[in-house]
């Protein structure tokens, strides 16, 4: 039976950023899957999973996992940037272009605007 303790998702969590760290993005992934089957709302651990699947080269999972957050969050640049670097990674230009320049429109970061300037 899974523990459904709060504090051990915490712990979940924060063990699944330094496997990330660590470069481990798979065990990450599974320390995430129980903290989101308890928690599907949490939008930081799936924003760290979809981190991880893209580190593990997963990038259906890691783009489904950015899709969700932006759904959430909108607004949120890094998201945008990331699930950009998913659609480039796979092969998907256009798509890519669009998030680059929605993480650029807002978050002048150099590495944003410098990618949203992205041709291929």
């Amino acid at each position: 039976m899974p523990d459904t303790n709060p504090e051990t998702h915490v712990i979940d969590f924060r063990a699944a950023e330094h496997l990330l760290a660590a470069r481990d993005p798979r065990g990450a992934v599974k320390l995430l899957d129980s903290v989101i089957a308890a928690h599907p709302e949490n939008t930081a651990a799936r924003l760290l999973r979809a981190r991880a699947f893209f580190a593990a080269a997963q990038l259906r999972p890691a783009e489904l996992e950015f899709e969700i957050v932006l759904e959430r969050e909108p607004d949120n640049a890094f998201a945008h940037f990331a699930l950009a670097r998913t659609y480039q990674r796979a092969g998907r230009p256009e798509l890519a272009r669009k998030h680059f320049r929605l993480a650029a429109a807002l978050d002048p970061k150099p590495e944003y605007l410098e990618a949203a300037r992205f041709e291929n």
